[in-house]
């Protein structure tokens, strides 16, 4: 059985399918482009970090807002990620932004996400993005708990 990714999720390292399910998210063709990473490959809950560059800005040249906020959700998901089942996967089915400062270009932004509750159907999440310490973003993100196909 394959996970939603249409990946194997046994385990390739013993962390219980955990490594397949992370790469097939930095696989994303948009977290490619952006230079998402993870902020610590040995633990991809702590989130990620990406660089405010010329595909992650406006026309301001400032960080775009849609940019962090799919990201803020990124990490909700790679929070979340280890305690779904081989057989469970999650979809966002709402999220609130709030951008609460302009991140200039060039500067390192790292998002992470924060298990709130965990139920049988739902789960609620929060994340919160970054610079050089100073929050600049925050999310609360719920996604519904889904059979993988």
């Amino acid at each position: 059985m394959s996970d939603a990714a249409g990946l194997d999720p046994t385990p390739a390292d013993g962390r219980d399918g955990l490594t397949p399910r992370v790469q097939a998210v930095l696989d994303i063709a948009l977290h490619r482009f952006l230079g998402v990473r993870l902020a610590d490959p040995d633990d991809p809950p702590a989130g990620i970090v990406f660089p405010a560059t010329d595909g992650a800005l406006n026309n301001v040249g400032l960080l775009h807002g849609g940019v962090v906020t799919a990201l803020l959700d990124v990490a909700s998901y790679l929070a979340l990620l280890p305690s779904l089942a081989a057989a469970e996967h999650a979809v966002t089915h709402d999220l609130a932004a709030s951008l609460m400062r302009p991140v200039a270009a060039g500067s390192q932004v790292r998002v992470r996400g924060h298990v709130v509750r965990k139920g049988r159907a739902v789960a609620f999440l929060r994340a919160e993005a970054t610079v050089d310490g100073l929050l600049v973003a925050s999310a609360q993100v719920t996604k519904t708990l889904v059979a993988a196909r």
